[in-house]
């Protein structure tokens, strides 16, 4: 018993070409129009046929497309005797998914962290979670979490992580946080900046920091790695961070007395750093927390 295979078609309607192919009619016709593939030509039913030569075309543009191609680069590439405009469009769309390879890498890492914390830290920078993590911190309140993510836009992730430092403590000293607490709740009854009160509240916040930065030293943070350069203003004895004319253009519901007691913790801290070093400070710290810190938007000036 025989059989016989059917004889071959010499050519295929566009439906069959584009199955042949792996691709569809529509792209099949787009790519007449862009000059990609030529036109073939037409049956007695003035219908398009596609020859071997097409169907061989067509799958060379298919390879080339799932290899990250664009269609204006395809001709580059499959002109014969081009070989330094096809190795030049090869390394530039080697580049191209270098660069997104290590894109996907990066969005990967930041999920994972994200489900590893489980919350929104996960979305900030590793140098924030590295000192969560350290502290064993507990969850953060909302409004800490905005404001490291307003401190690592406005002043980078090193500051953000010291900031993140001062969180992490107030998550798991309960004594703290309630000397905290009640810092802020004081500072928001006072409606006059010039009242005397503002003073010493100025001076609380400044020594709250100070143990703070005791604990944060003991929880084994190093104030110094991610603390950057603090300068001294010798006229008026200011302390200044970089970044603070950028922080200070936030919109904030800073109301005046908390500013001036950001003013003083300032001047108190700057005063005492120049009595520590001299004019020319080192990389420490500014107080993060004088009035409301918890929003992180009212750090001293």
């Amino acid at each position: 018993m025989t059989s016989e295979a059917p004889l071959p078609h010499p050519t295929v309607k566009i439906g069959d070409a584009a199955a042949l192919a792996g691709t569809t009619p529509r792209a099949i016709r787009h790519y007449h129009q862009t000059g990609l593939l030529s036109e073939p030509r037409r049956g007695a039913d003035d219908r398009r046929r596609y020859g071997y030569e097409d169907i061989v075309r067509l799958l060379w543009i298919r390879r080339l497309r799932e290899a990250g191609l664009g269609l204006d680069d395809i001709p580059k590439v499959l002109t014969p005797g081009d070989h330094r405009t096809r190795r030049t469009v090869l390394e530039d769309l080697d580049r191209g998914l270098a660069e997104k390879e290590a894109a996907v890498r990066d969005q990967r890492e930041v999920l994972r962290r994200l489900l590893r914390a489980d919350s929104d830290a996960g979305l900030l920078s590793p140098a924030v979670g590295d000192v969560l993590d350290r502290l064993g911190a507990g969850p953060l309140r909302p409004d800490e979490l905005d404001a490291l993510l307003v401190t690592e836009r406005v002043l980078g992730s090193a500051q953000a992580a010291l900031q993140a430092a001062g969180f992490g403590i107030l998550s798991t000293d309960g004594t703290l946080r309630a000397e905290q607490d009640r810092l802020d709740r004081a500072a928001a009854v006072l409606t006059d900046p010039d009242d005397p009160e503002v003073v010493e509240l100025a001076a609380q916040y400044l020594a709250h920091h100070q143990a703070m930065e005791e604990a944060e030293r003991a929880a084994g943070i190093d104030h110094d790695r991610y603390a950057p350069p603090v300068a001294v203003d010798r006229e008026t004895g200011r302390a200044r961070w970089p970044g603070i004319e950028e922080a200070a253009r936030l919109p904030s519901d800073v109301t005046p007395v908390q500013l001036r007691i950001a003013e003083l913790v300032g001047t108190m801290y700057g005063e005492q750093l120049a009595r520590e070093n001299g004019d020319a400070c080192g990389a420490r710290g500014l107080p993060e927390r004088p009035a409301g810190s918890s929003t992180g938007r009212r750090e001293a000036g």
